[in-house]
């Protein structure tokens, strides 16, 4: 399946068959999928919390009762949740955890180019947290690329997926210990197969026409 394909046919799934698991070389993928998504200056500003267990979905749907409840049985039915978690800021010890990745993994032909990546990194880093001010909006914007990849991903796994955004992050934060490890929610994902009741399987997908979302310059 080619991947315009794939970005054609999956869709947001409201209703998932609680019978049906995903199989363990398709979440080896998943995991894959995540680790090597693209991010800026290579910050790589995430965990990602799979949920697997029925305890493991139970504690985060439990948190949905007030508010979204709308979305309990996604993520209990669902076959893993995936929690996009961001850091809280960059510190030292990440920064330089990914430069010594990047050195183990032959990034750097020379001592030159190390220190190129180091200091690009700490401009953008130094700009968005004491500049800017705006390091949160900027780790989001990294942890979406992360999500993109992870839809796109499970399309072409013909997994389903449902991003939601329909929950209480303080709630969900204290429920799995975040804040501890200097973590804190930004978005999740249901995976699994969609069910018989899933009514948006039987709409048509509905977009808005080439010539108004494109312009040649």
């Amino acid at each position: 399946m080619q991947i315009a394909q794939v970005a054609q046919r999956r869709y947001t799934t409201k209703a998932f068959d609680p019978s049906r698991r995903i199989s363990t070389d398709d979440l080896a993928a998943i995991r894959t999928l995540l680790r090597n998504a693209a991010s800026s200056v290579n910050s790589q500003p995430w965990h990602f919390i799979m949920a697997s267990s029925d305890a493991g979905k139970g504690a985060i749907a439990d948190t949905l009762k007030t508010g979204y409840a709308y979305n309990e049985g996604k993520v209990r039915n669902a076959s893993q949740v995936v929690v996009f978690c961001a850091r809280k800021g960059l510190d030292a010890a990440h920064l330089s955890a990914v430069l010594a990745q990047e050195e183990a993994d032959g990034r750097f032909a020379t001592p030159e180019a190390r220190a190129t990546q180091e200091k690009t990194r700490m401009h953008y880093v130094g700009l968005h947290q004491e500049t800017l001010g705006d390091v949160d909006a900027w780790i989001d914007r990294q942890i979406y690329l992360a999500l993109g990849t992870l839809l796109l991903g499970a399309g072409a796994l013909q997994i389903d997926a449902c991003p939601l955004e329909g929950f209480d992050a303080a709630a969900v934060d204290a429920a799995l210990g975040l804040e501890a490890k200097g973590l804190r929610s930004v978005v999740m994902v249901a995976l699994g197969y969609r069910s018989s009741e899933d009514f948006n399987a039987r709409l048509p997908k509905s977009r808005l026409p080439e010539s108004v979302i494109f312009s040649e310059i």
